[in-house]
């Protein structure tokens, strides 16, 4: 089962949250997540606790990468301005966010189903953050303005018409990946730097290259994450 990084009741802490810190949320879409594990563990202690099918959570961080066009997402909205030459407005430059590339959590997420196959019950029952490295924690701005380098006349500013004290936003969150680490031997890939690369390539290649090819790009760039995936596991 999948839920979201923001299932946990935020504290505006300065480390990441661990998978046994209190879950909830004071905004709408933070509470609903909470509530979908409240509903998974209810399934559960009710069906699945004698029960010889391995269930297993996972949380992942905010997720960034090629192809995705979600209405009100930083990097589509981001591209959108920037393609008809607009500027972006950004409400809280300034708010924390654990980015990463897409394939990290689908890694995760692959990771889990593998050993629930192979009847690895030690993941049973249990939830896992999937985020990135310490130097991936970025504010919004400083994802912008690297975004902006990267794109040729693009522009953004702040938005100040809207109060953003009125409005109930996480301004620092941070996951602690560590349970992933020690129990399924994940760990993320790509640092700053390439998430942001591959992320704007794709944009920049589908936005200029007459004959792109977003299935082979994409297919291109899960190669090339297998296999540095694979040079890091071998140390």
């Amino acid at each position: 089962m999948i839920t979201s990084d923001k299932v946990y009741e935020n504290q505006e802490w300065d480390w990441g949250y661990r998978e046994t810190d209190q879950l909830g949320g004071k905004d709408p879409y933070s509470a609903s997540k909470a509530s979908a594990e409240l509903i998974i563990n209810s399934f559960i202690k009710c069906y699945f606790t004698n029960s010889d099918t391995i269930v297993a959570i996972g949380r992942a961080g905010n997720v960034i990468g090629g192809g995705d066009w979600a209405m009100d997402r930083i990097v589509p909205d981001c591209i959108r301005a920037w393609t008809n030459s607009q500027p972006v407005l950004i409400r809280n430059p300034k708010s924390t966010r654990p980015w990463q590339h897409v394939l990290e959590p689908l890694s995760g997420y692959l990771r889990l189903a593998e050993m629930a196959l192979t009847g690895q019950r030690i993941i049973n029952h249990q939830a896992y953050n999937f985020g990135p490295s310490s130097e991936v924690n970025q504010t919004v701005g400083k994802l912008i303005k690297a975004m902006s380098a990267r794109w040729p006349n693009s522009n953004w500013k702040e938005n100040t018409k809207v109060n953003s004290s009125t409005l109930t936003e996480a301004k620092l969150l941070m996951l602690s990946c560590e349970k992933a680490r020690n129990e399924l031997s994940w760990q993320p890939v790509w640092g700053f730097e390439k998430t942001l690369t591959k992320t704007i390539d794709w944009y920049h290649d589908q936005a200029t290259c007459s004959n792109f090819d977003a299935y082979a790009t994409g297919m291109e760039q899960i190669k090339q994450y297998c296999i540095e995936k694979t040079q890091i596991a071998q140390g």
